[in-house]
């Protein structure tokens, strides 16, 4: 594999020929230039990874240089070389698309380690695009399988919120296909291009879901051995979806809101912002104004995100999808397993379609994975599918009885103990009829005194 080629352009020879020899020694393909012709036919002619470029200099200047690689290689990040009295003219160069900027006189240790993190981020930027080239030589693996006439009306909806950079939200049940929604508007935007960076903000602690966002310098904490750059960073360009937004902190949903708002990203322990150009998209399972209402989550933050709000309904209200997206998935999972079921039957059919999916499309595509597992021939019969189907959707939704109502904490604690029953005690499997990760299990395990259960 061939060593990265670093392009520096500075019309300074001695501040030149220094970094030439600093970034040899490091392993790297130095070409080095007195001037931004130069340095742009350079550029035409190789295989540049990076560009350090002086913003001051005779003829086509730094930010000339910069308009071109963003023109011509926009894969290239481009470091832009200033004196201290010209910081202001290296702000305007990052908001014109530099990756970042060195003030002279600058310590070559800083620039050793800033041409490493621009390396990282131009690695994140190519295995961006070549996932999105293997996902574009499927058949369009974001398609959403509907004739229910509220999904098609919401999905217009969506397709017309698609072409602007508003924030969306969108709440539904777990297992309702939120982040499915969410990529089908990326793919609908002018961001799809870009990066699609998911997020879930309720799989980690506080500290980590801060470090995960926002990035963090080296030594910014016990652990922080390199500089890393934080999803809102790498998401730029594209869109950044948060999913189960209102498990954030409260301090991480300031620093969010900041950003959002500023559209910079300022990393843990660092002192000058990064700036970013994100559009994000929100998801949550609970309703996010009564949170807001009981104060569990920011106004401030619920408003900034919340400019559009789509709420995708559960399977059990678009019952005529059913059979519809049965076949889609066995189609999908016969494919995956090279197996030859093609067709359900009728009574598989009738009992997928009276069930009330708890668990949304996600149980769905779970019953007919295993079923195509299953099942020897052609078919997909009834055989094949989860013995406790029918018992869990009377368990779950058998009808009140003439009493005071219970709450639905109590509602909720009865739901989680009867599925760790039908599962055996097994709690991935019982996260999995609930239509929740396992993180979100453990905290109502804990929540309602069942941890040890």
């Amino acid at each position: 594999m061939n060593a990265p080629h670093i392009l520096l352009i500075d019309d300074e020879a001695i501040a030149l020929a220094n970094l030439t020899h600093v970034l040899e020694r490091e392993g790297y393909r130095v070409t080095a230039c007195r001037d931004g012709q130069t340095g742009l036919a350079a550029l035409a002619a190789g295989d540049i990874d990076v560009v350090l470029t002086d913003l001051r200099m005779p003829g086509i200047d730094g930010l000339e240089v910069l308009h071109r690689v963003r023109a011509d290689r926009p894969d290239v990040p481009v470091i832009v070389i200033t004196g201290h009295a010209a910081v202001d003219s290296a702000v305007e160069a990052m908001k014109a698309g530099a990756y970042h900027y060195l003030a002279k006189p600058f310590r070559l240790a800083e620039a050793r380690e800033l041409v490493r993190s621009a390396l990282e981020f131009a690695r994140l930027k190519r295995e961006n695009r070549e996932l999105r080239h293997r996902v574009e030589g499927l058949k369009n693996p974001y398609t959403i399988v509907t004739q229910d006439l509220a999904m098609q009306r919401l999905l217009e909806t969506a397709r017309r919120v698609a072409g602007t950079d508003a924030s969306v939200v969108i709440q539904g049940e777990s297992g309702t296909g939120k982040e499915l929604l969410a990529r089908y508007i990326h793919q609908h935007s002018r961001r799809s291009a870009g990066p699609f960076v998911a997020f879930n903000c309720g799989a980690l602690t506080e500290e980590l879901a801060a470090a995960e966002l926002f990035g963090h310098e080296k030594g910014a904490y016990t652990g922080a051995v390199a500089r890393r750059v934080g999803l809102i960073e790498a998401a730029a360009g594209g869109t950044l979806f948060l999913d189960e937004v209102a498990e954030l902190a409260p301090s991480v949903q300031v620093k969010l809101l900041r950003a959002l708002q500023e559209r910079e990203v300022l990393r843990l322990g660092a002192v000058t912002p990064v700036p970013v150009d994100v559009r994000v998209i929100a998801a949550s399972n609970r309703d996010l104004r009564q949170l807001v209402e009981s104060g569990g989550m920011r106004a401030d933050l619920y408003f900034r995100l919340n400019v559009v709000n789509l709420a995708l309904p559960p399977l059990r209200e678009r019952r005529d999808d059913i059979p519809l997206l049965a076949y889609h998935f066995l189609r999908k999972f016969a494919a995956a397993m090279d197996r030859p079921v093609c067709t359900i039957a009728p009574e598989a059919l009738t009992h997928l379609t009276e069930y009330d999916y708890p668990g949304n499309v996600r149980e769905l595509a779970n019953f007919i994975e295993r079923g195509v597992a299953l099942a020897e021939g052609e078919v997909l019969g009834k055989e094949h599918l989860p013995q406790h189907l029918g018992r869990l959707a009377v368990r779950v939704y058998a009808p009140p009885l003439a009493t005071a109502p219970k709450t639905l904490q109590e509602q909720e604690r009865e739901l989680i103990l009867q599925a760790l029953q039908l599962a055996g005690g097994n709690r991935s499997e019982a996260a999995r009829m609930l239509g929740i990760d396992r993180v979100s299990l453990w905290r109502k395990l804990k929540k309602y005194g069942l941890y040890g259960r």
